[in-house]
């Protein structure tokens, strides 16, 4: 405030000089215009004479009944500006990422979607939507396109799983055939290249029928290894879904899986369509291009989110070779969010290990390892880790997280726990190949909602196919939102009698 007063009374001594023109600009900060202000009233040349001085030798038209509206003119700026300068935290309150700001049809309404297994208890009300309820009421809502990316396909009862659960599955399947069909919704699907193992049945039913296009994606021709592990849907390029779900029956009723649905939200949907339409494009390709076309890249990206109103989003891509330009890496994303935390990081996901463990030689990954280190050690956030333990959990992820947890011991204040959560099996159930397990893929921090489609080994993110939705709330701690139930959601897990200790090694 002093400075402008003595800025005022310099201007009073020199007030025959005028500006030429009436206005200091429109600059958007308190900093700008100070800026500006002194560029145009206090810039002298090397013999002190004022530049103003010079053009009003050029332009000589000031009039003595020019002096009160100067006057008044300083007097306006001195109100303005003395308020904001009065404000040292100002800066502190600007968001501290630039938002891309993008209209939707209408409002995003977001809502987490959960696979409860059989026979897994939960609390009243502790639970949120059902996968199978929000996949049908996707394929109801389609008025043109459904486009689905997938691993595998064994949504239908077949004689190799003759379990009765396996009816909810083949709900889904028959309203996808319905749509492609009856109603003429153009179903397209991208899939991961069938195997032996997985010989995606389904989807040559579909397309026999005439109610659906596929493509299958040859990661050993493409990348060298790897598969399309992703899991998303996109409707009319309006709603989608994005989770750890896969097209398969057991996916809805014998494994614990955890997604995000979202409806009305044609920003991000579009965006999520840019990345359907590589792998449609590299259905039929025998390589990965060089470049990719212009018009698959985004402007939304971990620096700049999509401005949704009271909160930020984007969506993130693996591997590298696959993402577009603008799109921010599912690794970086990882990284970067686990970085920015600063009260706790909350982990669940399947698989975990600094590795990578199906490459033709073990390779050390140590990147997001590293950053839940750093984490831990250097800003002191809260660390908890929650890793499923099934009959599949590698032996050396013992050690990997023992090694983790061991941290604690280390250094006063230093908080890093962890458990693995089991899903109890009948002996019936248990019967059932790759069930009952947590298949969840998310993070959690007091900053940030992570939710992907990748288990955390290095594989995942160097040759694998995945995706993951970001929400970054403005406010936190204020409203209810996805940030906060997935919080939820992971307090609910850890403090259930399905986590249990790491085994003493």
């Amino acid at each position: 405030m002093g400075y402008l007063i003595i800025l005022f009374k310099n201007y009073l001594n020199n007030i025959n000089t005028v500006l030429e023109s009436g206005s200091v600009g429109n600059a958007s900060s308190s900093d700008e215009e100070l800026e500006q202000w002194e560029q145009i009233f206090m810039m002298r040349d090397e013999n002190g004479n004022s530049y103003n001085d010079k053009r009003k030798k050029r332009s000589i038209w000031c009039r003595p009944s020019c002096i009160p509206v100067s006057i008044v003119i300083a007097l306006i700026v001195l109100v303005v500006l003395v308020p904001l300068l009065d404000q040292p935290n100002i800066v502190q309150v600007l968001p501290a990422t630039a938002h891309i700001n993008l209209h939707c049809s209408d409002e995003c309404r977001l809502s987490l979607v959960e696979s409860i297994p059989e026979g897994h208890m939960y609390p009243p009300n502790s639970t949120h939507r059902r996968t199978k309820n929000a996949w049908l009421d996707l394929i109801d809502e389609a008025q043109s396109t459904i486009e689905i990316a997938s691993f595998y396909w064994t949504l239908r009862f077949n004689e190799f799983y003759p379990y009765n659960s396996s009816i909810e599955g083949e709900q889904v399947f028959q309203a996808l055939l319905a749509a492609g069909t009856k109603r003429k919704i153009n179903l397209k699907i991208a899939q991961n290249w069938p195997t032996k193992a997985n010989p995606n049945i389904d989807t040559e039913y579909l397309v026999k029928k005439k109610a659906a296009q596929v493509r299958s994606l040859n990661f050993s021709k493409l990348l060298g290894g790897g598969v399309l592990h992703t899991k998303f849907w996109v409707v009319d390029r309006s709603h989608f879904y994005i989770g750890s779900a896969n097209m398969d029956w057991r996916s809805l009723t014998q494994v614990k899986e955890l997604g995000i649905l979202a409806y009305n939200c044609s920003c991000l949907a579009t965006d999520l369509g840019k990345i359907f339409d590589v792998y449609w494009s590299l259905g039929v390709a025998d390589a990965v291009p060089a470049t990719w076309p212009p018009e698959l890249g985004t402007d939304i990206d971990m620096d700049h989110p999509a401005n949704l109103s009271s909160y930020g989003a984007y969506i993130t891509s693996s591997p590298p070779q696959l993402s577009t330009a603008g799109r921010t890496n599912d690794d970086d994303a990882i990284v970067g969010i686990i970085g920015a935390a600063e009260e706790f990081v909350y982990i669940a996901v399947m698989d975990y290990g600094p590795t990578l463990e199906f490459s033709p030689k073990l390779k050390f990954w140590p990147k997001i390892d590293d950053a839940i280190r750093r984490a831990a050690i250097e800003a002191r956030v809260r660390v908890r880790m929650l890793i499923s333990w099934w009959k599949h959990s590698r032996p050396a992820e013992d050690h990997f997280l023992a090694s983790l947890a061991a941290l604690a011991d280390s250094y006063p204040h230093l908080d890093i726990q962890v458990r693995r959560f089991i899903v109890p099996s009948t002996p019936e159930q248990d019967k059932i190949p790759y069930a009952r397990v947590n298949h969840n893929k998310y993070m959690v921090t007091d900053r940030t909602a992570y939710i992907g489609t990748s288990n955390w080994y290095g594989d995942y993110f160097v040759d694998t196919a995945g995706v993951a939705f970001v929400y970054e709330p403005y406010i936190t701690n204020t409203t209810r939102d996805i940030r906060q139930e997935l919080q939820d959601v992971f307090e609910r897990d850890w403090t259930s009698p399905y986590a249990v200790p790491l085994r003493k090694l």
